[in-house]
Parts: C-alpha cells; sequence; structure tokens
C-alpha cells in the first residue's frame, strides 16, 4: 500500500505543478483576479496534500495499520473532490462543482484526522 501512496503522491505532484504553471501562464489575462486565486487555492491544497500522500507512504512502516490506509484514501479523495471541483468552477464556470468542494475539504480534514488516530 505504501508504494500506491508514494505513486498516487508523485503523480498529484506532478499534476498540481502543471496546473500551476498553466495558471501562472495560461490563465493569468483570462480570469478576474478572484478567480485566479481561488484556481491557486486549488492548486496550493493539491501540492500540499501530494506531500501529505508521500508522508503517509512513509510512515506506513512505522504506523501500520487501517488508520494509516484511510488517510491515504482520504487524501486522494480531498485531492480529487477539493482541488477538482475548483478548477472548473475557475476556468469553466461550472458552479455546481463549487457545492461539492467542501466535500473535499472534509476529506481532507478527515486524512489528517486519522493520519493522528495512526501514530496514537
Amino acid at each position: 500500500m505504501d508504494r500506491t501512496f508514494v505513486l498516487a503522491g508523485a503523480v498529484a505532484g506532478l499534476i498540481a505543478v502543471a496546473f500551476g504553471a498553466f495558471g501562472a501562464h495560461g490563465l493569468r489575462g483570462r480570469l478576474s483576479p478572484d478567480m485566479l486565486a481561488v484556481f491557486e487555492t486549488g492548486v496550493r491544497y493539491h501540492m500540499y496534500h501530494a506531500l501529505a500522500l508521500l508522508l503517509t507512504a512513509a510512515l506506513m512502516p512505522r504506523f501500520p495499520g487501517k488508520a494509516m490506509v484511510a488517510a491515504g484514501w482520504l487524501f486522494v479523495s480531498g485531492i480529487v473532490i477539493f482541488s477538482g471541483g475548483l478548477y472548473p468552477l475557475t476556468d469553466k464556470g461550472v458552479t455546481i462543482l463549487g457545492a461539492i468542494t467542501p466535500i473535499g475539504g472534509v476529506a481532507l480534514l478527515a486524512g489528517w484526522a486519522a493520519l493522528v488516530v495512526a501514530t496514537l
């Protein structure tokens, strides 16, 4: 499972850097400053949690168990739902996705909580 989360973290980091570059160079003139800030928030949380996935994978041998696995999957789902909801919201104006981003935020919070539980 730790290999899965290393792979997921590496792919998520790669996508976060690509989206960050796209936002900085491709969206700067196309989006309002407010929408660009929302996009940048998505990229920032995307990268933070790509790193959290790598941390989870690194800690798995030391703190094995269901809580650590749950933390990894919660980080994956949080990235997809939170950041994945913000990107089309800002670029395409798909407002329905703005309603589901809080679910992604809760998944990210739950991932950190699961990491705490795993280490106790």
